[in-house]
């Protein structure tokens, strides 16, 4: 049976819409309390059984590579003062698990990332993970999705009802329920109106994918935006093989935008022993008429 062992996270946009925070600090290390956005997914990963990252980034991402780096300097000062609880926390996250860069020269899409990312893939299934989408679930969810995977042994996407009214910024499936919460797909379309979505089942930043998606990106029209989508890339692979869907139980907070992430930071900074009784006494106290 094949099994998962690398996860693919595409970081080479721009962050426009965190400008100016991002001009200098890539979205993916804005900190969720105490650890960035992106350490939540390979966490996440790590917990599923993957050994392997694989970082796509781009120009100016270099403080991504620094944070699951060895940082010797830092140890050295943390050690030198005695503080032992977080140096031990410094030093797990350079272990979480093996990584691995590749450069995206210009942010032509995901498909295009997910293409750039295959010579260190290779010929195995692989996860992605859009670091944006932190999901707090039990089991993690791309654990949920590996589940489903070793029994379907197809591509199996990540899949959450939206509002109706919201259908449009997502890609949508058109899809039969085959058990609970596992759906084989029909079709997939790219951020539909509203009037023409086939359902409110979104797809959401995780994926698991077999290598025949590569040829079938290559395959693929770029958009008006000339981008290669990776949903237009799964719509070509679905016509030679069957695609399924995964529906997530768990927490998600898109933190690519402004509430999403004030949301997220709220979220698990209740859920923090150390923090959440004193943060929750903090909000409730807040005058608001002021």
């Amino acid at each position: 049976m094949k099994v998962i062992r690398k996860a693919v996270f595409p970081a080479a946009g721009l962050g426009t819409r965190f400008l100016p925070a991002t001009k200098a600090l890539p979205k993916e290390m804005l900190p969720l309390v105490d650890k960035p956005i992106i350490q939540y997914g390979v966490e996440e990963a790590v917990q599923s059984g993957v050994d392997n990252i694989v970082l796509v980034t781009g120009r100016g991402k270099s403080a991504m590579e620094d944070h699951f780096d060895v940082s010797v300097e830092l140890e050295t000062f943390l050690e030198a003062r005695g503080k032992k609880e977080l140096l031990a926390e410094v030093r797990q996250i350079s272990k979480l698990v093996n990584f691995s860069y590749v450069r995206q020269g210009e942010p032509l899409g995901l498909g295009h990332a997910v293409l750039v990312a295959r010579p260190l893939v290779g010929d195995a299934p692989f996860a992605v993970i859009l670091s944006d989408d932190v999901i707090d679930g039990k089991p993690p969810a791309l654990r949920q999705m590996i589940d489903v995977f070793q029994d379907v042994q197809g591509p199996v996407l990540a899949i959450e009802q939206v509002p109706p009214e919201d259908v449009s910024s997502y890609g949508i499936i058109d899809a039969e329920e085959i058990r609970p919460g596992v759906y084989r797909i029909r079709d997939l379309v790219e951020k539909p109106p509203r009037d023409q979505a086939p359902s409110n089942l979104a797809i959401i930043g995780r994926y698991i994918l077999t290598p025949d998606i590569f040829p079938a990106l290559q395959a693929t029209v770029r958009d008006r935006t000339g981008e290669i989508q990776l949903t237009n890339g799964l719509r070509h692979l679905l016509k030679s093989r069957p695609i399924y869907g995964c529906r997530i139980d768990g927490a998600r907070h898109d933190t690519g935008n402004k509430l999403g992430f004030l949301k997220a930071v709220v979220y698990f900074a209740l859920r923090r022993q150390d923090l959440g009784n004193a943060f929750r006494d903090y909000l409730s106290g807040i005058d608001l008429k002021g």
